[in-house]
């Protein structure tokens, strides 16, 4: 096997950090969440902002390769399917799980069908790599997991300086008004870009074959 380059071994370090955030947010105590959701955040926060690197080194350095289009774009759908897996656990992201799950499964359904459709198309000798439309897409399911993710510690904090009133902290409780716009936001985005990429491959995709 050839030597990786840089921008690759940042892709395959993003890769091998998903499971660090997971054992992080599984085993530290549920008393300690405040702790937890940080520690989760900033892991999740770093191992994302490899990605923006290893595409700049790339395009700077014209270390662009056929596995980096490949590993980048498997890296972040590990990275934010298994978060979002994470978030259906955590206790304080309950209240909206009934409108989360649908998003969690349309999410995953545009990434599956992604992954098949390079698949299917790279017999043709093509490697599809991500356009504009996804890498909004991936920007905005990490923006909507960081949001949830620290949400609620924004409103601890406030609760400390200014206590809001019950019926307030009871409202945001059921519903993150943060989170759940920008999970509206990642919601679109993932159906936009889905929908982009099989316009873009139906050239290759021959129902007769």
């Amino acid at each position: 096997m050839k030597k990786l380059n840089l921008p690759n071994k940042l892709s395959l370090m993003r890769l091998c950090l998903v499971p660090v955030i997971m054992l992080v947010a599984f085993f530290v105590p549920s008393e300690l969440w405040i702790l937890r959701n940080a520690l989760v955040a900033a892991l999740f926060l770093g191992t994302a902002i490899t990605d923006a690197i290893d595409g700049k080194i790339a395009r700077k350095h014209n270390l662009i390769t056929d596995f980096g289009k490949f590993i980048d774009p498997l890296a972040d759908k590990f990275l934010v399917i298994f978060s979002m897996l994470m978030l259906l656990y955590l206790p304080e992201f309950w209240a909206i799980r009934p409108y989360y799950l649908w998003v969690f499964a349309i999410v995953v359904m545009r990434e599956l069908a992604v992954t098949a459709l390079r698949l299917v198309i790279s017999k043709s000798g093509v490697v599809l790599a991500a356009d504009i439309l996804g890498k909004i897409k991936t920007v905005m399911q990490m923006v909507f997991i960081m949001t949830a993710l620290l949400e609620p510690i924004l409103y601890y904090v406030v609760n400390l300086i200014v206590p809001l009133p019950t019926e307030v902290n009871m409202f945001l409780a059921e519903y993150p008004i943060l989170t759940l716009a920008t999970m509206a936001c990642a919601l679109v985005f993932t159906v936009l870009s889905g929908i982009n990429y099989f316009k873009k491959c139906s050239a290759y995709i021959d129902p007769e074959k």
